[in-house]
């Protein structure tokens, strides 16, 4: 304000032309006459910095919509703006709403933003995993972090999706990790049987014996369905459920219910919502249940019998986790018992062993114990 008063009272002592002023003051002609003609027509009030807004702005966001975006967020704190904004589209079709970044800036203004850390993330190299294309393809199964409800009891909450469509397909409340079957059971009731089910290395799903093989994961191998176990400590090889974790603990497990029923309820009614209700970005802003369809596997809760090929020999393990093979008794492992393993001979006097068609390793003719084709990294946990 100072160098435009002094400009214009160098203007007026007339000993200045107007390049020579603008050359002075390092402003542009224009400009200058811009300064003159303000302070000819308002005086020094016309040489005050003039708000730069618009007279009109046909595409502002009207209040209602703001009103409306505002409203749906307090019901979905864990909802941005691309949901948001994707869920007010789909029921009010006939508004015009606003891009996701503008109702972005709407919500940090009333401030329901909270900024999240960055992390650095270290490179990750290729992993081998099967394919996760196509519905039921590939299930993902993980315990949440168990949690203290209420009532002093503790909730193991066991989770299932469907890696293709993010579509959850189980989110059971357990007092323990122990009742695990009984849940898949029900899913593959309700859902059918996938191609693979992929788990991290903790128990139920993996032990320390052969291979890794737990109870749990034998009984998929007996219907068909190939356990696939991510590397220890790698949990960004099933970042897509990891990532539904994140919802859901910040949907449900800051505020835990009084018992395991109301916890049920809950989960519940977070599994409607994500599978029916909220938009997914990696999905093309659809929700899960747009992608996804049952497995035309059907489980009724028969266990087929293990069938091997006519080049191969049959043995049954016994209750001690062994068998009885060229005259010796050779260890297995306790998971396998009452199962029959199959041995087909791949070298003089050296065979692979499966279970169906998993292959559970190598045994060599002398030897007192399987060779496992998996090596044995890290512990299952103790506690979730």
């Amino acid at each position: 304000m100072d160098q435009k008063v002094r400009l214009i009272g160098d203007w007026l002592s007339g000993a200045y032309s107007k390049r020579q002023l603008a050359l002075s003051y390092g402003i542009s002609r224009p400009t200058l006459d811009k300064w003159l003609q303000r302070y000819a027509t308002a005086g020094l009030d016309g040489l005050k910095e003039a708000s730069r807004r618009p007279l009109s702005s046909p595409f502002q966001t009207c209040d209602a919509h703001i009103a409306a975006l505002i409203e749906l967020k307090h019901q979905h704190h864990d909802w941005g703006p691309k949901k948001l904004v994707k869920v007010l589209s789909n029921r009010y079709p006939e508004c015009h709403w606003p891009a996701p970044s503008t109702a972005g800036e709407w919500l940090k203004r009333a401030g329901l933003v909270q900024e999240r850390r960055k992390r650095n993330r270290p490179p990750t190299g290729p992993v081998k995993l099967r394919p996760a294309d196509l519905p039921n393809q590939t299930w993902a199964a993980d315990f949440k972090g168990d949690f203290l409800m209420t009532d002093g009891r503790r909730c193991y909450p066991l989770t299932l999706t469907d890696q293709a469509s993010r579509f959850i397909l189980l989110c059971r409340a357990q007092p323990s990790v122990a009742g695990a079957r009984e849940g898949f059971d029900w899913a593959f009731r309700e859902y059918g049987l996938p191609d693979v089910i992929r788990t991290d290395n903790g128990s139920p799903f993996a032990s320390t014996g052969l291979n890794r093989l737990s109870s749990l994961a034998v009984w998929w191998i007996r219907l068909g369905i190939y356990p696939e176990r991510i590397q220890p400590g790698r949990p960004d090889q099933n970042g897509r459920h990891e990532r539904m974790h994140r919802s859901l603990k910040a949907a449900l497990l800051k505020t835990p219910e009084a018992n395991m029923v109301q916890q049920q309820l809950a989960f519940e009614r977070f599994r409607q919502e994500f599978n029916h209700d909220r938009p997914h970005e990696a999905l093309g802003m659809k929700v899960p249940n747009d992608l996804y369809d049952k497995s035309p596997r059907i489980y009724t809760g028969w266990v087929p019998p293990a069938e091997y090929g006519a080049d191969m020999e049959v043995r049954k393990v016994r209750t001690d986790g062994s068998m009885k093979w060229r005259g010796r008794m050779i260890f297995l492992s306790e998971s396998l018992v009452g199962e029959s393993v199959g041995l087909r001979e791949v070298d003089d006097n050296v065979w692979d062993m499966y279970l169906c068609n998993y292959p559970l390793g190598r045994l060599d003719s002398g030897a007192s114990r399987l060779s496992s084709t998996q090596k044995r990294k890290g512990c299952p946990r103790s506690r979730l």
